[in-house]
């Protein structure tokens, strides 16, 4: 029972799933860091990114337990480790899932001081946490919980399916400061999401050692967007897709951003991301119980008239505790974020050739620190890291990060830029330091692209 119980909580978490880029951010002048930060700066003339290769990450993440605490074998009984996990989970322990794909990735100098970026790229964000009472209620039940209120509160989750058409534009106002900001229209294939709610279980031991089970408060609303058509699910995947690219729910959003050099080697730079919104008018199925109800039981007693007890509890349940499924439109908000970094760059002074066919100076190392956060429904959530950039030529770069977050206080990520000719690669893991065990990791990461560069 344990055992199929939590399977389900676990499928289900994860199909109602940080895109913390903490390598990406500010790496060797690539084209996906625009994205990051619209003032970072960029040393070429044009760039075009591969569709479809241009830039993909992908990110799995939980905390309060790991798939090995599970399924490790330890000749320990598979449902005495569950029930162990299940006691020792808390309100704010979450499971999240991030992906996001380039399809079309391009950027051009308008003039010297001026670089101008667009874009298309599908994402998926999501976030469920885990609810603590809900899950003790339906996994051992109330007997032994007299009294104890369970919260409708812990309810509550999230899922963004969307497609993201951008413009930006780069602007160098001076040697010291350069600033960005970019444009996005949302469009969202689906929107899954309860928040907000309100309300409590409560059994009590009533006379005659009968249970009162009270309900109070109620009030818990559930809202889909692109999910349901016509009272039928949409399970045509290539609807999902044509949705994401115009055809669904629109909304509006921007992030800007800025780098500034404190002097010629230290630096400061940071953005502000996704504030926007999506508002969604098609193809929604919302559903909204409220009201109060008190249980105290059925009393069978013979009757001629022959009484149908149990459509009367069902009435009076509906009556007081209704329930209202309807297509109102609402608002969602994009998950805004923010970094903000210092850098400083050492080591041997060398020279690039630029786009205005000058050679611009640059130190081959740099070591500096960068704060992340982002604003999820319950609380916002941070991660702080520290890096070292190492640059071996103008066209091969590293970066080696230590980031301390909600998933580990030791999450070690790599990364590597090369270019060959006018092709560049470049590839990021995070938290390598448990690749040898995938399954006791909190936290998986991985980014790629390629990009055609142009100076």
């Amino acid at each position: 029972m344990k055992k199929g119980f939590f399977v389900f909580m676990l499928l289900t978490s994860l199909n109602f799933f940080s895109q913390n880029k903490q390598v990406l951010y500010d790496f060797a002048g690539l084209p996906q860091t625009l994205l990051l930060n619209p003032g970072a700066e960029t040393n070429y003339k044009l760039h075009i990114g591969m569709p479809f290769l241009s830039g993909f990450s992908a990110e799995l993440k939980t905390t309060g337990f790991t798939v090995a605490d599970i399924f490790a074998k330890d000749n320990k009984f598979i449902n005495d480790k569950i029930s162990t996990v299940l006691r020792n989970i808390e309100t704010s322990d979450y499971l999240k899932i991030y992906s996001q794909i380039a399809i079309f990735n391009a950027g051009y100098r308008f003039d010297e001081k001026t670089y101008i970026s667009i874009g298309f790229y599908e994402e998926l964000d999501g976030i469920g946490y885990l609810p603590k009472d809900l899950i003790t209620l339906a996994n051992e039940g109330n007997t032994a919980y007299l009294n104890k209120s369970f919260r409708a509160s812990q309810l509550l989750y999230k899922l963004d399916i969307l497609g993201v058409i951008h413009a930006g534009i780069t602007r160098k106002v001076n040697k010291k400061l350069t600033l960005g900001g970019r444009f996005k229209i949302y469009s969202s294939a689906l929107n899954v999401q309860s928040t907000n709610n309100t309300g409590t279980f409560t059994t009590n031991l009533g006379n005659d050692n009968m249970y009162i089970h009270h309900l109070n408060d109620i009030n818990v609303d559930f809202k889909t967007s692109g999910l349901i058509k016509n009272d039928e699910y949409i399970n045509d995947p290539s609807a999902y897709l044509k949705n994401s690219f115009l055809g669904g729910n629109l909304g509006l959003g921007v992030d800007v951003g800025l780098t500034y050099h404190i002097s010629p080697q230290l630096q400061f730079s940071g953005s502000l991301l996704d504030v926007g919104f999506v508002n969604h008018k098609k193809n929604i199925q919302n559903t909204l119980t409220q009201g109060d109800f008190t249980f105290e039981g059925v009393e069978f007693a013979y009757d001629a008239t022959n009484l149908n007890y149990w459509e009367e509890l069902d009435t009076a349940f509906k009556e007081q505790l209704s329930t209202i499924d309807h297509q109102e439109s609402y608002i969602s908000w994009r998950p805004a974020k923010i970094n903000a970094a210092i850098k400083y760059r050492f080591g041997e002074k060398r020279s690039k050739y630029c786009y205005d066919d000058t050679y611009k100076d640059f130190y081959t190392d740099a070591i500096g620190a960068q704060l992340y956060s982002v604003f999820r429904p319950l609380r916002q959530q941070f991660a702080l890291t520290g890096f070292y950039q190492k640059s071996f030529s103008h066209k091969l770069h590293a970066k080696l990060t230590y980031t301390i977050d909600d998933y580990s206080y030791y999450n070690v990520g790599v990364g590597i830029s090369a270019q060959i000719g006018k092709i560049n690669f470049y590839g990021i893991l995070d938290n390598i330091a448990e690749m040898s065990d995938i399954s006791s990791a909190n936290n998986v990461s991985l980014q790629f692209g390629f990009n055609l560069l142009f100076n």
